[in-house]
């Protein structure tokens, strides 16, 4: 293989590679901005709970391990159905954008 056809190569690899990425990324930022319109008001725009209707509510901090140990199956149940203080999302969100809600929560984790 020529130098030509490598960088030609290499190019198309790393085209490829960029497009099998990207919707995970749109899905990440389409869960932040569904997150600050529908969640931020009580979990703050970071997930900490410390806006004052969460700190009314005393709403935990969704980076925790406390909720990053819990199931996607069981954050998206609190999500749908609600929770103690916490309303169901049920006919309000899509099952497309639970999904980005979850996963917007776990890029939330703890380091």
């Amino acid at each position: 293989m020529n130098g030509i056809n490598k960088a030609v190569c290499g190019a198309a690899c790393a085209l490829l590679l960029a497009f099998a990425f990207a919707p995970a990324a749109r899905g990440d930022d389409a869960g932040a901005t569904l997150f600050k319109q529908k969640c931020a008001m009580c979990h703050g725009a970071d997930g900490k709970g410390d806006s004052s209707m969460g700190k009314t509510l005393k709403v935990r901090d969704l980076g925790s391990a406390d909720v990053q140990k819990q199931t996607d199956a069981q954050l998206t149940d609190i999500i749908v159905n609600g929770k103690g203080k916490m309303p169901a999302s049920k006919g309000k969100l899509t099952d497309d954008q639970v999904k980005q809600v979850v996963s917007f929560i776990r890029s939330l984790a703890k380091k």
